[in-house]
């Protein structure tokens, strides 16, 4: 049987971070964006905490890392080199650029881990080593939010 077309596999990157947006929001957390995007780069998420609108508020920058187990990169935890988060830092001071209001919150920069497998005809659950936080089923695969990192990294400075 030939394969599908590319279109029936679901875009894993958007799907991971569907469920982390869904859980922050869960948690009481308010999002803010999706997938900002500036010359620097690119943030997946960005949240306010929830407690009230005001500049005691959070601001979270989070990057999402959604991975199939066994992967080479321990879940996503080294793509975020020294590099990466020079970018989110700078994007991060766009955003608060375009959104003066929000200038003087407490900012951090948060880390998420989902992993993603196909489900099988005798796949029962995606094997966990550790506590899930949330977890949903998209097109025949199983998402699983293993880890999220509050304040994952400091700020970086320019040399980085």
């Amino acid at each position: 049987m030939v394969n599908p077309p590319p279109f029936h596999y679901p875009d894993i990157g958007d799907v991971g971070e569907g469920l982390v947006a869904q859980w922050l929001q869960s948690t009481g957390w308010l999002i803010l964006h999706r997938r900002f995007l500036c010359r620097w780069g690119e943030i997946d998420i960005i949240a306010q905490s929830h407690d009230s609108p005001t500049p005691n508020s959070t601001l979270a920058f989070v990057e999402v890392k959604t991975r199939s187990p066994g992967n080479w990169d321990m879940g996503g935890r080294s793509a975020i080199t020294a590099k990466k988060q020079t970018k989110l830092w700078r994007t991060a001071e766009i955003f608060l650029a375009q959104h003066p209001d929000k200038a003087d919150y407490p900012c951090r920069f948060d880390v998420a881990i989902v992993y993603c497998q196909k489900i099988r005809k005798n796949f029962h659950e995606l094997t966990s080593h550790s506590q899930v936080l949330a977890s949903s089923v998209v097109a025949g695969y199983q998402f699983q939010l293993q880890d999220y990192i509050p304040a994952a990294f400091d700020s970086v400075n320019d040399n980085a």
